[in-house]
């Protein structure tokens, strides 16, 4: 599985790669805390949304800390053979320590 740490991903958004970025958080865990630019589509919903998830550029996908985008991108690869997809490590957990430490104090 291919897996990108924050800081590579900010260097990405700041060159202005051309990826998509999806979180598969809840929504109560998206209004909390997102990365600018990313697309939400819940875990429990993604199956059935496969189709808005691109086939032709990189996709970033991301959870809370990592576990549950490894483990769906295990499905999408195994069940819609995807080849394109990159878990961030850490997720947005990684992302708040380092880019938006003042939503800390929110958790």
């Amino acid at each position: 599985m291919k897996v990108i740490e924050v800081s590579t991903l900010k260097q990405w958004m700041d060159d202005k790669v051309d990826f998509q970025l999806i979180d598969i958080r809840e929504r109560y865990e998206y209004d909390w805390c997102h990365i600018e630019g990313c697309e939400l589509i819940p875990m429990g919903e993604i199956l059935n949304q496969v189709d808005r998830i691109s086939r032709d550029k990189e996709v970033v996908m991301h959870c809370n800390s990592g576990k549950r985008a490894e483990a769906l991108i295990d499905v999408l690869e195994s069940n819609f053979q995807f080849n394109n997809l990159i878990n961030l490590t850490g997720g947005i957990e990684a992302w708040v320590d380092k880019y938006a430490p003042e939503k800390v104090a929110e958790r």
